[in-house]
């Protein structure tokens, strides 16, 4: 099978049921940010070395799941409101992110200031996949008739990549750079 087909050499390209639309449609703008941030969660986990990280085979395996939830995600995106969608987000992809999160955020200093994204280069990396989750998230409140799973999908997701990265950053090593603000001028 070729990777190329040329039925996109138009400006145009399929949803599911092979409804074909223009590049340039909002759904397409959407599943395809679900897919970018799908490329850099692959990325950021890319980046982490057996020897450095604790628990990274059950870390990785955790976020095969999120990988495939959020091609889910797409899936559900990229079906026109008149069909039957192939693969649903479900209440329980949700709650079990909202587990992970309470479970990795026991073992991180509790947040009083904001902080700025970086550290390790992987937990940078999710800091940069949280905020296309949150672009993608912006992308699927704009259509008609979407899940309202998949919206509570997005937002849990990018919550738990935010997290994420503070976990990896906790077990790599990388300290938290803190927001400071700056001292207003003239004042003592």
């Amino acid at each position: 099978m070729k990777i190329y087909t040329k039925t996109g050499d138009n400006g145009t390209t399929s949803l599911v049921y092979g409804q074909r639309v223009s590049k340039n449609d909002s759904r397409v703008d959407a599943f395809g940010t679900c897919d970018e941030a799908n490329s850099m969660i692959g990325l950021a986990l890319s980046y982490l070395n057996k020897a450095d990280f604790k628990d990274i085979t059950s870390f990785k395996a955790y976020f095969n799941e999120i990988q495939t939830g959020l091609f889910h995600v797409g899936a559900e995106l990229s079906t026109p409101n008149d069909k039957t969608v192939k693969w649903e987000v479900t209440q329980d992809d949700i709650e079990k992110m909202e587990m992970m999160i309470d479970r990795w955020s026991k073992e991180l200093t509790p947040l009083k200031n904001f902080i700025l994204p970086g550290g390790h280069v992987s937990g940078s990396a999710f800091h940069v996949a949280r905020t296309i989750v949150r672009r993608a998230e912006r992308k699927a409140v704009s259509l008609e008739c979407v899940n309202p799973l998949v919206l509570s999908y997005l937002n849990r997701l990018s919550d738990l990549l935010f997290v994420a990265a503070r976990y990896v950053n906790s077990q790599l090593g990388a300290p938290e750079q803190m927001l400071h603000e700056k001292e207003r001028q003239g004042e003592g």
